[in-house]
């Protein structure tokens, strides 16, 4: 039984790592850059909107103060959080191309 190799001899197989400094070319990138993602507008957006929502909701007439700071401060983490998730989500399987 023979067996063949079919990226030829090792000594003449192309390498990922030019060991010359010549290494191979990366034609895209993992992503586009988080400031191009409407995601990333969506986000400031919300986390904008929780700090003005905690800020105008207050105490009055008796009442109870219903959206404190701290609470306000652990939607901005679950925010953050998500917008961690999905931009990792999307470094995963996606690619942008480099234009030459």
């Amino acid at each position: 039984m023979t067996t063949a190799n079919p990226g030829g001899p090792a000594d003449r197989r192309p390498s990922g790592a030019d060991v010359s400094g010549h290494g191979t070319r990366r034609r895209s990138t993992e992503t586009k850059s988080a400031l191009k993602t409407t995601e990333f507008f969506v986000y400031i957006a919300c986390v904008i909107a929780v700090l003005i929502a905690s800020m105008l909701v207050g105490t009055g007439d008796g009442h109870r103060d219903y959206f404190r700071a701290d609470q306000a401060w652990m939607y901005i983490v679950i925010l953050t959080f998500g917008y961690m998730l999905s931009r990792g989500l999307a470094k995963s399987g996606s690619r942008d191309h480099y234009d030459d």
